[in-house]
């Protein structure tokens, strides 16, 4: 009964603690990771536990497992005690953060090959124990690598020309880089080192051509090329050039040339005569032989040019033949040099002329351009000029017609007139208030619309402009003669006014209402009207219209009483009342206007 009860107790204990709530590793979040790095570069091996609430970080330990499964003891760091190292790594690691507790990353800083292997990181909490991460770190070693070249000589059999080497961690791959007819042979050796060797038959054409070494490794984002030219050493191969073929007696600084070839370049050059020393009077100078003096007949024979580099000696020989006649092959060669530096001349004087004729030629098309460029200019300024200047036109002419429309459809601006003009344009309003009659005037001969319905039946009497002559009943009653010296003055401005005024007296008046102008009969005043073609019965009337406006309250009597009668005379002088229309009577200065024309 009592290991009964302990069982139960044991079985209890242990479920508390598998449901009890423990923090988490941040980084790395596994439990096994694999991690890579290079040689002699920091290495950082992750380790971060995250604490729960009531959790605490006691310890933090980092080990490294041993071949022989031992673990080895690196770094530890405790909450109050700080950290502690150990061993051989002491110096040489240590942790990222100052709080280890909080941080448990660890730090490399110079990385070995010896550090590969697996690391453990392992957390000591309160109050929930221990917890732990495993880390496996790979070292790489990045490739260390060289080439070595070999001298070949022009002949030699098939051999090797180069030789590149290489180790790194994991181990490098080689190839080569040529255009060269070869053969590679690779070879790995112990410790990671690998080796390529190029083997070719070497010619002189291929002195100096490509042959590189690549070098591949996972550590390095594209090959590591390692140049190298080929190097193919041959003897030197001689030659003699002469500036002419044709050798007479003397000709002056007669010159042999010899060139050499070979790889190395030749350093020694010797000249012979005839096998022996040279003639007197010449020299060598670099690979030249200079005549200094004219030649001689006995000048000739066989002239020999030697070179020499380490790899062999390279010879040549020239036969020289001089002959005579010397002073006429002279005079020839005379003239054709002097022809030769004539010809010259001739071309530098050409171009020279060319030179100028084209730069005659540019500048002229510069000034044409330039010429072509202003007139275009002109010719734009011209235009806008002639455009502004017509807007200027259309503008006044705009604004003659609008000031004519404002003389024929407004009063005078004369300020001596400006009582008459007032009296004249209240004509409309004040008629009505007027008790005074009208005669009714007599048109001879009209048949247009200026006669309408009154015009005689027989023939039209004109003026010198072609107008119908308007002709006055000599019945017609003037009551002028019955005013005073104040009314005949008042009536004299109405008349002055209506002699300057051009424009028409029908403001508001019906529109059958015709303005006409008297015909002048030999420069002697008006005439009077020819009655003879009334009916009888139908003398002019006079006919009284009643007022259809009100005047307004506050104006006294005999101020109303003197403007109606100042209306009153202007109209009985100057219209008359006919069939129930108001015409004007026929006047000498009377203005034709349009019977639409309207006063504004």
């Amino acid at each position: 009964m009592e290991l009964g009860g302990k069982v139960a107790k044991c079985l209890a204990l242990l479920f508390l603690v598998a449901v009890c709530v423990h923090g988490d590793f941040v980084e790395p979040p596994e439990p096994e990771t694999s991690l890579r790095s290079m040689a002699e570069s920091q290495t950082r091996l992750p380790c971060h536990y995250q604490v729960e609430e009531g959790e605490k970080v006691v310890q933090v330990t980092w080990y490294k497992e041993l071949t022989d499964g031992i673990k080895e003891q690196i770094i530890t760091a405790h909450f109050t005690d700080g950290h502690t190292e150990f061993g051989r790594y002491s110096g040489r690691v240590r942790f990222e953060s100052s709080s280890p507790t909080e941080n448990s990353a660890l730090l490399i800083p110079s990385t070995e090959e010896s550090d590969e292997g697996s690391y453990t990181c392992h957390i000591s909490t309160f109050p929930n124990g221990n917890f732990e991460r495993h880390i496996t770190l790979t070292v790489w070693i990045l490739p260390i690598s060289s080439l070595e070249h070999v001298d070949l000589v022009e002949g030699q059999s098939f051999g090797l020309a180069a030789t590149c080497r290489a180790v790194g961690r994991p181990s490098p791959r080689l190839s080569w880089d040529t255009d060269l007819p070869g053969q590679s042979q690779n070879r790995t050796n112990q410790g990671g080192s690998v080796s390529s060797y190029y083997h070719l038959h070497p010619l002189r054409s291929m002195n100096g051509k490509r042959l590189d070494c690549l070098v591949w490794h996972p550590g390095l984002k594209q090959p590591r090329r390692i140049s190298n030219r080929l190097v193919v050493q041959y003897p030197p191969d001689a030659t003699i050039s002469a500036a002419t073929g044709d050798w007479f007696v003397g000709l002056e600084k007669a010159e042999l040339v010899c060139n050499s070839g070979g790889y190395p370049k030749p350093q020694n050059l010797t000249w012979k005569w005839k096998g022996g020393a040279l003639p007197d009077g010449v020299s060598v100078v670099g690979g030249n032989l200079i005549f200094g003096r004219a030649l001689r007949s006995n000048d000739s024979g066989v002239y020999e040019c030697v070179v020499k580099n380490n790899v062999g000696v390279g010879r040549t020989e020239y036969m020289l033949d001089v002959t005579e006649g010397g002073n006429k092959k002279m005079d020839t060669w005379a003239h054709e040099t002097k022809t030769a530096k004539h010809n010259d001349k001739s071309t530098i004087d050409n171009l020279l002329l060319i030179i100028i004729g084209a730069s005659a030629v540019a500048l002229v098309m510069i000034l044409v351009i330039i010429v072509l460029l202003v007139n275009r200019h002109h010719r734009k300024r011209n235009k806008k000029l002639e455009m502004e200047l017509s807007e200027k036109k259309e503008e006044i002419n705009s604004f003659s017609r609008q000031a004519s429309f404002r003389r024929l459809n407004s009063v005078s601006t004369d300020p001596r007139a400006q009582s008459e003009d007032y009296t004249l344009l209240r004509v409309d309003s004040r008629m009505k208030n007027s008790q005074t009659s009208l005669e009714q005037p007599i048109y001879k001969g009209s048949q247009s619309t200026l006669g309408g319905k009154w015009g005689p039946p027989g023939g039209v009497d004109v003026d010198e402009l072609g107008r119908p002559v308007v002709w006055h009943d000599g019945r017609e009653s003037m009551r002028g003669t019955e005013m005073d010296g104040e009314k005949e003055e008042r009536r004299r401005r109405v008349e002055s006014y209506l002699k300057s005024s051009n424009m028409s007296l029908d403001s508001g008046l019906p529109s059958s209402l015709v303005p006409l102008k008297v015909q002048q009969d030999d420069g002697v005043g008006p005439r009077e009207p020819d009655l003879g073609h009334l009916r009888q019965g139908d003398s002019p009337r006079e006919e009284n219209w009643s007022p259809t406006q009100s005047v307004p309250e506050g104006h006294e009597d005999d101020d109303v009483d003197s403007s109606s009668y100042q209306i009153s005379e202007a109209l009985n002088n100057h219209f008359y009342y006919s069939n129930g229309v108001l015409r004007p009577r026929p006047h000498s200065n009377a203005i034709l206007l349009h019977p639409r024309a309207q006063i504004i």
